[in-house]
């Protein structure tokens, strides 16, 4: 074990109150053990700059607590453990009580941390020039339910295709299990440096979804909406956009770290969180 003790920061910005009781139960334990010192509680949107001097930031909630909590890190990302409070949680998948009887392993640091892709996303507009660091995705679609919109697609400057239907989403590996999933995208490995660009209910349904390598510029031009459009940016921050403006996603120049607990892995928590136990067995009758 290190002799330096272990510095934690606790991320519960939630104001619920069954969030705000396992945040002030994590304090309490934490207080309780050796080798750890608490550098701060966050509740509030203000992070000031106590995360750059944690070794790890302890996120309670879900997978939305962590998407907002790396966007406030920006440029200075601290290795994040989640304890899950949520139903799914692909990246907060620790219980409470994972997290405490794991808790010998994480301060003995025998954790490991893993690095993934985060974007920047950059939207030209008639307004100017809005930046957005994400994790997960970006959407382009109608501001308006049941428009169509169609969509141009450009990788290094070569035009690819345009996309007609909803809208289309481009996510990283972390981002392949949300909504780019839920649209009928592959499942990426978390650790996979690649975008993958999933159509959202495409008008020809020959446009399938598409991986490619995460060191090129992927630029998506609105080249109609009759209703007007809107790019969102990990289902938090949204931007309109109308015919002609421009959406560039990159690769960020930081990485996401996030912690894996012992015995937990990324194949293991999709075998649980997606039910990848085959068909169901019945009872046969007596």
């Amino acid at each position: 074990m290190s002799s330096k003790p272990l510095r934690l920061l606790i991320i519960a910005r939630d104001e619920r109150s069954h969030v705000q009781q396992a945040a002030a139960r994590l304090e309490n334990f934490l207080y309780s053990q050796p080798g750890v010192e608490l550098i701060g509680m966050a509740t509030t949107d203000a992070l000031e700059d106590e995360h750059k001097k944690a070794d790890l930031a302890l996120v309670v909630g879900g997978d939305g607590a962590i998407l907002r909590a790396c966007k406030q890190f920006a440029e200075v990302q601290v290795p994040v453990l989640g304890i899950n409070l949520g139903r799914l949680g692909f990246l907060a998948d620790a219980t409470m009580d994972d997290f405490q009887m794991d808790f010998p392993s994480i301060v003995g640091r025998k954790y490991q941390i893993t690095n993934h892709l985060m974007y920047q996303c950059r939207i030209h507009t008639s307004a100017g020039v809005s930046e957005f660091l994400g994790l997960n995705e970006v959407a382009i679609c109608s501001d308006v339910p049941l428009a169509m919109i169609d969509v141009e697609l450009s990788i290094d400057g070569e035009k690819i295709t345009t996309y007609s239907g909803d809208g289309v989403l481009i996510s990283t590996p972390i981002g392949s299990t949300a909504h780019s999933l839920s649209a009928g995208g592959p499942i990426l490995r978390q650790d996979m440096p690649a975008f993958v660009i999933t159509p959202i209910c495409p008008h020809t349904l020959t446009v399938r979804p598409i991986v490619d390598r995460s060191d090129r510029l992927y630029q998506f031009r609105v080249a109609k909406t009759s209703r007007g459009g809107i790019a969102i940016m990990d289902g938090q921050f949204s931007v309109a956009i109308a015919n002609g403006d421009l959406v560039e996603v990159r690769a960020a120049k930081v990485d996401f770290q996030l912690v894996r607990l012992p015995c937990h892995s990324f194949y293991a928590t999709l075998h649980r969180k997606l039910g990848w136990d085959g068909q169901p067995r019945y009872r046969q009758a007596d």
